[in-house]
């Protein structure tokens, strides 16, 4: 059967290639889709029956399922992968795929917060003070403050925490660490946490930093569902998620002068290619101003 060379393809991913575990559950998925369409369709169990025509069919039907053009080009992505590894351990001739084109995908920019809407974020997690509302503060300055991704905050442990001396170790995709400065405010707020909350959450003081109020680590759905509610709390409309914290702190440092290197290293972006996507929206940001200030504007509309 074909899910026993995903398994091995699997187990390579991880042990040989070393990725991330989110990115490793992402492949799994998307090719066990794939494996099954081939199986129910054409009863293919053994990889080198896989045609081309096959492959085309399932991204036709994908089209037809109105999957976005993104999501089509992550599952290519992934089944390329997989029968380039299919062909490099010998398992197939040819790598069918090979001379399948990615289907174009429009670089939509991300939903950043302007500056505004974060303070208002900050004081919706304020709250009142109690237990878990401490901990959403704490985690609000962190992720706004440091640019963390949403795998990197809910897996950081007390000892990754340096606040004497304003930094956090990060551990990032393919398991790269990198230092990053806190700001006053973050320290601040991780202090209280660690003082007035997180013992009273799990008294056994385990190592996992935030976690959820039984104890457990919280997950990126849990941190989801705070995102969101803190956000309609807030008032703010637009449709935000952990990730947007993270690219809010990008933009908002480009805005104010950062250099693109140095925004790079904080990030944790092996390409710099991928942090000069937020250039365009800090030209956004530039633009809108103009439009709204300048006498001799066309006073067109304001980009949201």
């Amino acid at each position: 059967m074909l899910e026993g060379f995903l398994k091995e393809y699997i187990y390579y991913l991880k042990i040989t290639k070393n990725l991330a575990k989110n990115t490793i559950i992402s492949y799994q998925n998307d090719l066990l889709d794939y494996i099954q369409f081939m199986d129910k369709q054409y009863h293919i169990t053994k990889p080198d029956r896989i045609e081309k025509q096959h492959a085309l069919n399932y991204l036709n039907h994908l089209k037809r399922a109105e999957l976005t053009a993104r999501s089509i080009a992550r599952k290519l992505s992934a089944i390329k992968s997989f029968h380039h590894y299919l062909v490099s351990e010998k398992l197939c001739d040819d790598n069918i795929i090979l001379s399948i084109s990615q289907p174009k995908v429009t670089n939509a920019l991300p939903v950043v917060l302007n500056q505004e809407e974060i303070m208002k974020l900050i004081e919706a997690a304020k709250g009142e003070s109690k237990i878990l509302e401490i901990r959403n503060l704490a985690m609000i300055e962190l992720a706004y403050g440091s640019g963390l991704r949403v795998s990197e905050l809910i897996n950081l442990k007390i000892s990754d925490l340096h606040l004497n001396n304003s930094l956090v170790k990060i551990v990032g995709k393919g398991s790269k660490e990198r230092i990053v400065p806190l700001g006053e405010n973050a320290v601040i707020a991780l202090r209280k946490y660690l003082v007035d909350s997180r013992p009273l959450i799990h008294p056994e003081g385990k190592d996992m930093l935030f976690v959820n109020r039984t104890g457990q680590r919280l997950s990126r759905v849990g941190f989801y569902k705070i995102i969101q509610n803190l956000a309609q709390t807030a008032g703010i409309e637009k449709s935000i998620s952990p990730h947007t914290l993270r690219h809010s702190f990008a933009t908002h440092l480009l805005e104010n002068g950062a250099d693109l290197r140095a925004v790079q290293e904080l990030l944790g972006h092996e390409d710099i290619m991928t942090t000069e996507n937020y250039t365009h929206i800090s030209k956004q940001h530039l633009q809108n101003a103009y439009q709204s200030a300048h006498p001799r504007a066309n006073r067109k509309e304001v980009i949201k």
